[in-house]
């Protein structure tokens, strides 16, 4: 053991000399040199803590269970030490010393040894007033465990001394990382769905708190459960979490904790017999031989863990070989005795202070260490080990690099340089953070912006062989690019999987979300924990878990899986439909009705039949009659702009023609009558050919006027309505201005209602071929259809208002045609008897 100090006095700031005020012990490996090194290592796994009586100064832990791992990186560093000063090409002409310190897995001695190497080992050593000059430790190796790391980085920090763990500088230790590489794993698996055990130290607690929200904002899922496992001896704690583990819908447990957590851990999984469980194992126990046993195999086997790349150090192992007791003072240097009386089971007489292993036999120090078989000397593994390698290259070629420094070119203030004698420990820091070099096996070693280096970690699988043993092996890596951005490669066919389906199991706490839904979260549950909610009407997701559903474009609608838009349906008044066809067939036999009147009337234009109603007008008639058929084809098919335009327009100017026509053949009916009383012959100058030629032109030229003002002011235009069906497109005719649309139907009703009441006026004038009674049951069909139409079209949506319309305008003209002409067809047709002058009476037929 040796002895160093807490901290320094303060009055020795006053003094030439510092002062140490009080000593502790610490087991340790020394070796002077110009320029000192240190190291903190794990080399006992446990330690005991006295009861304190708070009467007298407190007692140090005493340290149990000697870790030879531990003992070999110490060892690996003292040899790295070693093969730096034989090197004539780094750090010439300046031999390096170390200070390595154990400790003992216990917060209270890191914190101890981190002291040590900040202050000093001698009692009393002389410096200048500000306790300032060579510092006794120019930089240290940090434990690769992170809690004691993290509490040496505290108390290094205000030293501004350099540390190096592993794969990082400063309080950065690659364990505080380790958990994004893991997450890289959840997510390739598709775990979202995870428990957290962590121990109880500062470590387990920052991953406590970081793991989630690291673990959510990467999209890889949340925790089930968070455990903190205690130290010492608690069963009931243990069984507690184990309970939690058992109960939760989670199959991966992720454990960030030392051997003795994992040790009680497992012995109440055992205990309860909890399987089907997939481990992911922290860098501090993937390699752990001492889980590796037939007991625990049935549960661990198939584990999942990240260790720290395996390198090669030539000549460790012959190093090993040369360790020796002789070799070392056995009050400076008790690690190495330690190591000996742990291995060959004996004991050093007198025993070091402090030690409080059990031993037999007497320790000769003529023991061989080819003759046992320990840990020590099997490097075929070395993965912390190689980064200790390096990490103690990379303050070689810091301190190489500052001392190269040309005097005038130097980076501090003024261009300086800087010595031993002078330096301050933030100096070597500068240049720690620009280390680039490459070892001598061929690994570049640099550092980022951060104090990271660029790693590469190895994913390990824990194989269950067929003897029940363990066999740990590398089925992947994770590194950091050139760009930073990690990258993970697992080869999945060489992973053991501990399950009857030999697949990944299923971590999940909500089944994902396929497209078509979107993911509602469960009140008072972790974000992973869902429900999966159809989109509704008219927004779709195209993607798994979405979390909402967006809108279609406004002339697509969501499928019927709601997993894509397409296109809306239209709808419109086709000619292809059922309802189409039979309009325009019905259209087109009106029309064709008419041609074959107008043949008829056109064949028999000198019978008295024809000739005693105006035959004029009654061709006039029957034209306006096929224009108002022939109309109604503009209200089938797709609207266009032209066909909104004329639709109307034909539709009024037409009707206005054939009922001016009605209207003046009524008004002359009772002209005819009126002349045939006494005094009445002035009526008929008023009716003659031309007045009723102009009486029908002048009437059809205001409903033209106010097609046209319509037209030009509000033009009726197409329209996509989508008011009537949500997943459909309406192709209809805006009328544009309802004003214009009300003018043209009321002037035709003004035309109609004049015509109805002209000819029931007329309806009893006697006459054997009564036409004022056909005029006025004509009428009465036209007024009743289109008084019908205005509900119909109004309460009608879509293209059942233009089915409407066209309804109404062929049964009005099929209601004109037929009560117009049907009665004089019949009687031209089927009863010529009737077609004489006698039978026209009060009427003189014109020869032709």
């Amino acid at each position: 053991m040796i002895y160093s100090s807490l901290f320094f006095s303060e009055s020795s700031f006053l003094s030439s000399s510092c002062k140490l005020l009080r000593t502790f012990y610490l087991n340790g490996l020394h070796k002077p040199g110009d320029v000192t090194l240190g190291g903190l290592f794990e080399v006992h796994y446990s330690s005991v803590f006295p009861e304190q009586t708070f009467t007298s100064a407190p007692h140090q832990p005493s340290c149990h269970g000697f870790d030879t791992l531990g003992f070999r990186h110490a060892m690996t560093m003292a040899f790295a030490v070693e093969e730096i000063n034989k090197n004539p090409s780094l750090l010439p002409n300046l031999t390096l010393g170390y200070s390595l310190y154990d400790n003992c897995a216990t917060l209270s001695i890191g914190f101890s040894a981190a002291l040590a190497m900040a202050s000093g080992q001698e009692e009393w050593f002389s410096i200048q007033e500000s306790c300032s000059g060579t510092p006794p430790v120019v930089g240290i190796v940090g434990d690769p465990f992170s809690t004691f790391s993290i509490a040496a980085s505290d108390v290094l920090g205000l030293y501004r001394l350099p540390m190096v763990s592993k794969t990082h500088q400063n309080i950065s230790v690659s364990e505080l990382y380790i958990y994004s590489r893991m997450l890289k794993i959840l997510k390739h698996f598709g775990w979202s769905w995870a428990g957290l055990l962590v121990s109880d130290d500062d470590y387990g607690l920052h991953v406590s708190r970081s793991f989630q929200t690291d673990l959510t904002r990467s999209g890889g899922g949340c925790l089930a459960y968070t455990e903190v496992l205690p130290w010492g001896d608690n069963p009931r704690e243990y069984k507690r979490i184990v309970d939690v583990m058992t109960k939760s819908t989670a199959r991966v447990v992720i454990v960030f904790a030392h051997q003795m957590h994992m040790i009680q851990l497992l012995e109440q999984v055992v205990k309860q017999n909890v399987t089907g469980l997939q481990w992911i194992a922290s860098e501090a126990w993937t390699l752990l031989e001492g889980l590796q046993i037939s007991a625990f195999t049935p549960f661990l086997g198939g584990t999942l863990g990240i260790a720290v790349r395996r390198g090669e150090i030539p000549e460790l192992r012959d190093f090993l070989l040369k360790i020796h007791p002789d070799q070392h003072n056995i009050s400076e240097n008790s690690m190495v005795r330690l190591f000996w009386e742990h291995t060959f089971q004996c004991k050093f007489l007198p025993p070091p202070a402090g030690s409080v292993e059990d031993a037999g036999a007497q320790c000769t120090g003529r023991e061989d260490l080819n003759s046992v078989t320990t840990d020590l000397l099997n490097v075929s593994e070395l993965r912390p080990e190689y980064n200790i390698y390096k990490a103690v290259y990379a303050l070689a070629h810091a301190l190489n690099d500052m001392l190269s420094c040309v005097p005038g070119r130097g980076p501090f203030s003024g261009n300086t340089c800087v010595s031993l004698q002078t330096l301050e420990l933030w100096q070597l820091m500068h240049y720690l953070e620009r280390v680039n070099f490459t070892t001598p096996f061929g690994d570049q070693v640099t550092f980022d912006e951060n104090g990271d280096a660029l790693p590469i970690y190895d994913i390990m699988n824990w194989i269950w062989l067929p003897d029940g043993r363990i066999q740990v092996q590398s089925v992947g890596e994770v590194h950091r690019s050139a760009s930073k951005e990690e990258e993970l490669t697992i080869d999945e066919v060489k992973i053991f999987w501990n399950f009857e389906s030999k697949k990944p199991p299923r971590s999940v706490c909500s089944d994902s979300c396929p497209p078509g839904t979107h993911m509602v979260r469960r009140k008072g549950e972790p974000l992973c924990c869902f429900y999966c909610v159809p989109c509704s009407e008219g927004k779709v997701s195209n993607k798994t878990d979405a979390v909402e559903c967006f809108s279609c474009p406004e002339d697509f609608w969501s499928s019927p899986l709601r997993d894509h838009c397409i296109p809306k349906k239209t709808e419109f008044l086709s000619f292809q439909e059922p309802l189409g066809i039979c309009l325009t067939v019905t259209s087109l036999l009106g029309t064709s009705i008419c041609a074959i009147v107008l043949g008829i009337f056109t064949y028999h234009r000198c019978t008295p039949i024809v000739r005693a109603n105006n035959s004029e007008l009654s061709f006039l008639l029957l034209v306006s009659l096929k224009l108002c058929f022939l109309c109604s084809l503009l209200f089938i098919g797709r609207p266009r702009l032209w066909t909104c335009q004329l639709r109307h327009a034909t539709f009024g100017i037409s009707f206005v023609l054939c009922v001016s026509c009605i209207l003046v053949r009524t008004m002359v009916v009772l002209a005819v009558f009126k002349a045939s009383k006494p005094g009445g012959g002035a009526y008929l100058k008023w009716f003659g050919a031309v007045q009723q030629r102009g009486t029908v032109f002048a009437l059809t030229c205001v409903q033209v006027a106010i097609c046209t003002a319509w037209i030009v002011t509000a033009s009726p235009a197409p329209h996509k309505n989508t008011q009537y069906h949500n997943d459909k497109i309406v192709y209809e005719c805006v009328v544009g201005s309802i004003i214009g649309f009300s003018a043209l139907l009321g002037y035709i009703s003004v035309l109609a209602i004049l015509s109805f009441v002209f000819a029931f006026l007329a309806r009893n004038l006697p006459d054997n071929f009564n036409e004022a009674k056909l005029i006025t049951f004509s009428m009465l069909i036209f007024c009743a259809v289109w008084v019908a139409f205005i509900p119909a079209y109004i309460n009608s949506p879509g293209k059942y208002a233009d089915a409407v319309e066209v309804f109404a305008i062929l049964a009005s003209s099929f209601g004109l045609l037929v009560a117009l002409f049907g009665p004089k067809c019949y009687i031209i047709l089927l009863r010529p008897e009737r077609n004489t002058k006698k039978a026209i009476i009060g009427h003189r037929t014109p020869k032709c």
